[in-house]
This record gives structure tokens, C-alpha cells and sequence, in this order.
């Protein structure tokens, strides 16, 4: 079955466009006007993937997103807006969207995007075996994570950071290896996306700031998840 795209745009001629470039790609799209519409497709029938505008006149996209995650939480959500300051990027990321995409923006580009996102989602699905590192155990299959015994809820891609890390324990793995595997080898965004994440993962880990880390971070080079 063709993976089902959720559009959430208040802007009818992105909105409409967006839809029929999805569905000339071979997708089924949904396109909803606004949060509540959107919300509601959401819980309706779970989509694959939805292309959110933070703009919506009805409610705030980052809040939207927080939603959406918490009743999917490992589904891909990639924003749209016309905001791009750095800020505004991280508090995106922060929510638990996969990816950023500025306004104006290249239909091909963001297709692509599209896709890279769905590719990863099904690798995720079809990977399945736990991995133990120290106190953590890593349900590869499940898409669960339980630290010292309690298990703990990640967003989509900062299990998919921990569970790449995971899979080369003790080792470092580059930030370019990082970035592909985990966003895909058509990453277009900035790699400053790689170290919000860490920072989000160490956070859901119950570390805090200037403390010990079981993820170490080699400056310019990477990060290894340490083992005992």
C-alpha cells in the first residue's frame, strides 16, 4: 500500500500543489486546511508522514507537532514555515519534528525529503532485536527504551540516534555516518540538527547539563555511546 501523506497548510495554493505532487509521486495524500481538520485526520487513520505548517490560524505548529507526537510517537513530522532563524529551528526540532524546511522551498527538494524520511521510517520497521548497553536496553523492533529498568519514551529520531549508537557501542561513529544513517544520505539541513538531538536524547536519559554523559562527544568527529 502507498504510504499516506498528511498535509497541514492554511495556504490553499501550497496546500493543493503539495497534495498533487505528492499523489503524481504515487502517495496518497490527505490535505487538511487547518489544525483542528488536521488533528482530527490524525486520529482518524495514522498517517506516515505529515508536512506541518507552523502558521496555521487555529493553533500553534509547535504545539500541534507536540500533539501529534503524543499520540504517534515515533511518527515523522516535517515543518513548514517562513521562520528561519536559528531559534526558531531548534524549538522546531526541540518538539519533535524530523526536519525544517524553510519557506519558499524547491518542490523536488522537499519530495526528496519526503521520501528519505519514509525510507527510514520503514528501515525502522523492518529492524527488529534489542541491544543492551550498561543500563540501557534498546528495543530495536519495539521502538522501546528502558533506562535502569524504567523504560523511557523517545521521539522518533532520537531513538534512532540512540539505537545507531547503540548498534556500534564503544566505538565512534562520524558525524557524517550519523547523519546518514539516521537522516538519510540525502540530508539537505544543517548538522547542527545532530548535536539538538543528542543534547534532546541525553535529556530523555535523565542527564543533566555539565554532568557525566553516557554519550561522548568527539569534537568534530563524532560521538560513541560508552559501555561499561
Amino acid at each position: 500500500m502507498s504510504p499516506r501523506v498528511l498535509v497541514i497548510e492554511d495556504d490553499a495554493l501550497i496546500g493543493a500543489s503539495l497534495q498533487r505532487a505528492l499523489e503524481a509521486s504515487g502517495y496518497i495524500a490527505e490535505w487538511a486546511n487547518d489544525g483542528a481538520q488536521g488533528l482530527e485526520a490524525a486520529r482518524s487513520s495514522v498517517p506516515d508522514l505529515v508536512l506541518l505548517d507552523l502558521g496555521l490560524p487555529d493553533s500553534d505548529g509547535v504545539e500541534l507537532a507536540r500533539v501529534l507526537l503524543t499520540l504517534h510517537p515515533s511518527l515523522p513530522v516535517v515543518m513548514l514555515t517562513a521562520r528561519a532563524e536559528e531559534a526558531d529551528v531548534v524549538t522546531g526540532l526541540h518538539a519533535g519534528a524530523v526536519d525544517y524546511v524553510i519557506k519558499p522551498f524547491r518542490l523536488a527538494e522537499l519530495l526528496a525529503r519526503v521520501q528519505a524520511h519514509l525510507r527510514a521510517a520503514e528501515r525502522r520497521d523492518q529492524t527488529a532485536r534489542v541491544v543492551t548497553v550498561g543500563d540501557l536496553r534498546v528495543d530495536l523492533g519495539a521502538r522501546r527504551l528502558w533506562v535502569s529498568g524504567h523504560e523511557v519514551e523517545l521521539r522518533a529520531k532520537e531513538f534512532d540516534l540512540l539505537a545507531r549508537l547503540a548498534r556500534d557501542a564503544g566505538q565512534v561513529v562520524t558525524r557524517q555516518q550519523l547523519l546518514a544513517d539516521v537522516w538519510d544520505e540525502h540530508w539537505f539541513g544543517s548538522t547542527k540538527t545532530l548535536d539538538v538531538h543528542v543534547a534532546g536524547l541525553r535529556r530523555r536519559l535523565g542527564e543533566q547539563p555539565g554532568s557525566g554523559s553516557r554519550i561522548t562527544a568527539l569534537r568534530g568527529v563524532g560521538y560513541r555511546l560508552e559501555t561499561p
